[in-house]
């Protein structure tokens, strides 16, 4: 019986024949895979990125290309558990077989929560929520600027609020998306046209409450640096109390809700009123000791003077001080009446100026796919339109 002569290999010829045996494997052409990562090594040149996977007891290397690293939506680190899409393949020069990865998915963790996680402390670290940072929220704002959706229930309440507290404020609105995917663009630039401007003294950015998802756009990187170099303070009001996005940690001031912005923005006038009263008391008051102690001074004075029988100049300067005292104290119950007199007035006048009564007067704010409606020309035959009165909004056909 002839033996037969046994093929020899070289390391070449065994490497490509097992890596045609992988490549072969149709199974093997897409996997899913999961486990936890380690190496991880991003080249700062080409991009590609180099690690390793592992479990308990085994360990493979991957790649993965620049193009794929560039669509993961957060940034790998070494000891992350993943999920990945892979290809079995087999590098021949070393004989060594790897996974080619073509994404990847963090594994018990939402991407969305990831993201925020990471870009927070990126942020962080670089001092965009530092206290020394923030500015004051001024106490008596002539204009305030609002970033939110025009037909949300956030603008409503702002508006209310703020119309019931102090209606002599100026109201600025930049009406934006709050979510989808133009928001963050939206959002971003209505803070650097504040910011440029300077059109508000201060500005509430912010919309009612929603899923993370919903709430997302207010997590954006350059919305969070449009917000950390704005000129102008600005109060953050993003979903319910327990929301939390990026622009509550680097605004100025985070309020729980809408409402409670509004709130902080503005004084309440019957606190201011009642403030100027307090201090016309206190004159008064400041007037009266003054008065106490001069008189006992004279009487004190008179005292001493009494053995040079000094008595008519005294009894002059008495009745001079009592003069000035009365007309002081009159002059400042004057200066008290004619204050608060004005001040009832001038806010009488500014409750016309509210928004909220304007709509009780029996207009109606209109618009047409998130857009004021201001002419006839805004609006065409079968066009359905929005109608707010003040007790509620329907929808009207254009005939």
């Amino acid at each position: 019986m002839i033996t037969p002569t046994p093929k020899v290999y070289s390391v070449s010829q065994l490497n490509a024949r097992i890596a045609n045996l992988i490549a072969s494997d149709e199974e093997l052409q897409m996997i899913f895979i999961e486990g936890e990562l380690s190496n991880v090594n991003i080249n700062s040149k080409s991009g590609h990125m180099y690690f390793s996977l592992k479990d308990k007891n085994s360990v493979i290397r991957a790649v993965m290309f620049s193009w794929a690293v560039r669509n993961l939506r957060f940034r790998p680190e070494d000891g992350m558990k993943v999920i990945m899409r892979a290809q079995v393949t087999v590098y021949e020069p070393s004989g060594q077989y790897q996974l080619r990865v073509e994404d990847m998915q963090p594994d018990g963790v939402g991407v969305l929560a990831m993201q925020f996680e990471q870009l927070k402390k990126k942020l962080g670290a670089e001092g965009l929520f530092a206290e020394e940072h923030k500015k004051p929220i001024p106490a008596i704002p002539k204009t305030v600027g609002i970033i939110t959706s025009p037909t949300g229930a956030a603008i409503r309440d702002i508006i209310d609020i703020i119309g019931r507290r102090f209606p002599c404020v100026d109201l600025v609105l930049a009406p934006v998306l709050v979510q989808g995917e133009g928001a963050p663009a939206q959002l971003t630039n209505a803070i650097n046209l504040f910011s440029q401007s300077k059109a508000a003294d201060v500005v509430i950015i912010g919309r009612g409450g929603g899923s993370m998802e919903d709430l997302w756009a207010f997590n954006d990187e350059g919305l969070a640096r449009a917000i950390y170099a704005c000129q102008v303070p600005v109060i953050s009001a993003v979903g319910h109390e327990t929301d939390t996005t990026l622009c509550d940690f680097v605004s100025d001031l985070r309020a729980p809700t809408p409402s409670a912005a509004a709130e902080l923005a503005v004084p309440n006038r019957f606190d201011l009123l009642e403030n100027v009263q307090n201090l016309f008391r206190q004159g008064i008051a400041a007037i009266n000791t003054q008065f106490e102690f001069k008189q006992a001074e004279i009487d004190k004075l008179s005292q001493i003077t009494a053995a040079h029988s000094p008595l008519d100049e005294v009894e002059k300067d008495l009745e001079l001080v009592n003069s000035f005292a009365v007309r002081a104290a009159n002059a400042a119950n004057h200066s008290l009446d004619t204050a608060t007199a004005q001040a009832n007035e001038l806010f009488t006048k500014v409750e016309a100026l509210n928004p909220v009564a304007v709509l009780k007067r029996g207009f109606a704010y209109i618009t047409h796919d998130e857009n004021n409606v201001s002419s006839v020309a805004d609006v065409k035959s079968g066009d359905l339109l929005d109608i707010t009165v003040k007790d509620g909004k329907f929808q009207a056909e254009v005939k």
